[in-house]
């Protein structure tokens, strides 16, 4: 599992790539030196791993910019459409995601947004939770959609992409 992504009905679950996430553990992509702590609590989602923290996890919260890595990967810029928010990591190596839709992550609405092959946003759906996959596969059947981010609807947080 190369891209660190399960599949899903034709879709692949993609989390952070090894050699971002050992990137951002050393600065993140706003430029800032990452800083590690220790979870007290736990429950945090990780997008390392694609599963909530536990206490006593150290982990570091990272200014990210998924689209942006993505658009560099496939050779577009998305302009305008490129964010930069925070997620948490692991502040060390982890396993990585099962192979599967993360619903471990799934505690509440969801935010899909869908992105066409420039990195322009073609639309959102808030979908409720276990409706995530059913969802995203309604995204893929249009073959203008590249991918698919999944996102918090309480601040937007990005959690996950799905790819063809």
């Amino acid at each position: 599992m190369g891209s660190r992504g399960g599949t899903l009905e034709g879709m692949r679950v993609e989390a952070i790539a090894p050699q971002v996430l050992a990137g951002l553990r050393r600065s993140d992509d706003a430029g800032r030196e990452t800083e590690a702590y220790v979870d007290k609590k736990g429950g945090l989602l990780l997008r390392c791993c694609l599963t909530r923290s536990v206490a006593g996890d150290r982990i570091a919260l990272v200014s990210y910019a998924p689209l942006r890595r993505w658009a560099e990967d496939a050779g577009v810029d998305p302009g305008a459409y490129v964010e930069l928010g925070p997620i948490f990591i692991h502040a060390g190596e982890c396993p990585g995601p099962a192979d599967a839709y993360p619903d471990a992550l799934h505690g509440g609405d969801r935010v899909l947004r869908a992105y066409d092959p420039s990195g322009r946003i073609l639309g959102g759906k808030v979908v409720p939770p276990g409706e995530g996959p059913r969802a995203a596969a309604e995204w893929f059947a249009d073959p203008g959609v590249a991918l698919v981010h999944v996102r918090a609807v309480e601040f937007g947080c990005f959690m996950f992409e799905l790819r063809r």
